[in-house]
């Protein structure tokens, strides 16, 4: 029965009030934020702005970190800088090598880049040359290149293509271990051998990451770091530097010259920073008080220079990286990309997150690097290949591929070349055969 028939009045119409003011403001955008993150194409634009704006930061901390070691030893502030840029181009022919390839192919490839990995750390501890107290550098003329560097990508593409091949029975320990556990396992005793802790440990986090994502049972996952974590306590007690470095990051304030003095002196520099920093190129840490400024520690540069503000838009970039690999991981329907992406977000953010925790003294010191971020060649290029691969994966999601093929590529993509992406197709599985009596 309506308001007509009951002879009553009928309420008069009133329209929806706008939100307004702040709340409104807020709702705004988060309706605009999701509209656009529902997109098909939001993660390889996600991937290619976090991958730009970390190599353009990059650069420009390692001018500012390095300028003072750089005037010092070669007579010029550019030095450092000049290098870092240099091996910015073959870093980004494999990053477009990587957003080309066909992952069909990166996947038909992965045992042979393993074994040319495995050759390639045996004979550096042959011919290779000594930095740092760690044989673990091919040196051509002004070109050094680290190959562990390389054998992590090694062992996430070749690691995905074993496990994935065994997800059907990776509830079984037989099958989880063998062969991907006994071959990390050299792989790890070739970098001791080096030694290269630091590069074992981010070794480390690509066996573990693969065996998580692949499905592995958990308590397989516990026995192996339980196992990790004995091998770190070994390591450390066999070399009187590591040793110091676990002293002082369990009894901080003692001896200034002891192995605490770096930690030290990147928590002044962060201290002196506060909210703004000092101003860019205006820190007094590279001057000779912070060892490996414009490396291991150059996190603590930027706190210093560009302050809270600075190194909060680090972690943003990082926690944006986190996002867009793992959603790229969970949108694409190839099992073994779904591994490849997700193993390879996992220690790049693990990686990222170790250095930034020791420079602030959360860890003890281990020599990381940040990616894209500290200089470093080896470690600049083998970067940028991950960062193709992973936009080569977020062109290969299902509704990524629907949009391209029904709007084109763009100007940019034919530019690059860059083939049409293909849907995944399971491979087909063969019915057993059934053996009967012949009549």
């Amino acid at each position: 029965m309506t308001a007509a028939d009951t002879g009553r009045p009928r309420p008069p119409r009133t329209r929806p009030t706008p939100r307004t003011g702040f709340r409104g403001a807020v709702g705004r955008m988060g309706a605009a934020l999701g509209q656009w993150l529902r997109r098909p194409l939001t993660s390889l634009h996600l991937i290619l702005g976090v991958f730009g704006l970390l190599t353009l930061f990059g650069l420009v901390m390692v001018l500012s970190a390095s300028a003072v070691e750089s005037y010092t030893a070669d007579g010029s502030s550019y030095s450092v800088f000049t290098r870092q840029l240099i091996f910015c181009v073959p870093g980004l022919i494999l990053f477009w090598v990587g957003l080309r390839v066909p992952p069909r192919t990166l996947r038909a490839v992965a045992p042979a880049a393993l074994m040319a990995g495995v050759v390639a750390l045996i004979a550096v501890l042959l011919v290779g040359q000594e930095r740092g107290g760690s044989r673990g550098w091919f040196v051509l003329g002004p070109i050094s290149i680290q190959p562990s560097e390389a054998v992590k990508v090694a062992l996430t593409l070749w690691g995905a293509h074993v496990l994935v091949a065994r997800r059907a029975v990776m509830h079984r320990w037989k099958y989880a271990l063998s062969p991907v556990v006994p071959v990390t396992v050299v792989l790890l005793t070739l970098l001791v051998l080096q030694p290269d802790l630091g590069g074992a440990v981010t070794l480390g986090m690509v066996l573990v990451a693969l065996l998580f994502y692949a499905g592995a049972p958990m308590r397989l996952m516990l026995a192996l770091t339980g196992g990790a974590v004995a091998g770190a306590i070994v390591l450390a007690l066999t070399a009187s530097y590591r040793l110091d470095r676990i002293n002082a990051f369990l009894s901080p304030g003692g001896d200034p010259l002891s192995g605490d003095y770096q930690a030290r002196q990147a928590l002044y520099s962060l201290a002196d920073g506060g909210l703004f920093g000092v101003g860019l190129g205006q820190g007094r840490a590279k001057w000779s008080y912070l060892p490996n400024a414009h490396n291991d520690f150059i996190f603590a540069i930027i706190g210093e220079e560009l302050g809270f503000i600075g190194a909060f838009a680090v972690l943003a970039l990082f926690a944006t990286l986190a996002y867009t690999g793992l959603r790229i991981a969970a949108r694409n329907t190839d099992p073994w990309l779904k591994l490849v992406v997700a193993t390879s977000t996992t220690w790049l953010v693990a990686q990222a997150a170790i250095n930034i925790c020791y420079v602030v003294g959360l860890l003890p010191v281990t020599g990381l690097q940040l990616p894209l971020i500290s200089s470093g060649g080896t470690s600049l290029v083998v970067t940028m290949f991950v960062f193709g691969t992973l936009a080569n994966a977020a062109r290969h999601e299902p509704e990524a591929i629907a949009a391209l093929k029904q709007h084109g590529q763009g100007r940019v993509a034919r530019m690059l070349r860059l083939p049409m992406p293909t849907p995944y197709r399971a491979p087909a599985t063969r019915r057993p055969v059934q053996r009967g009596r012949v009549r």
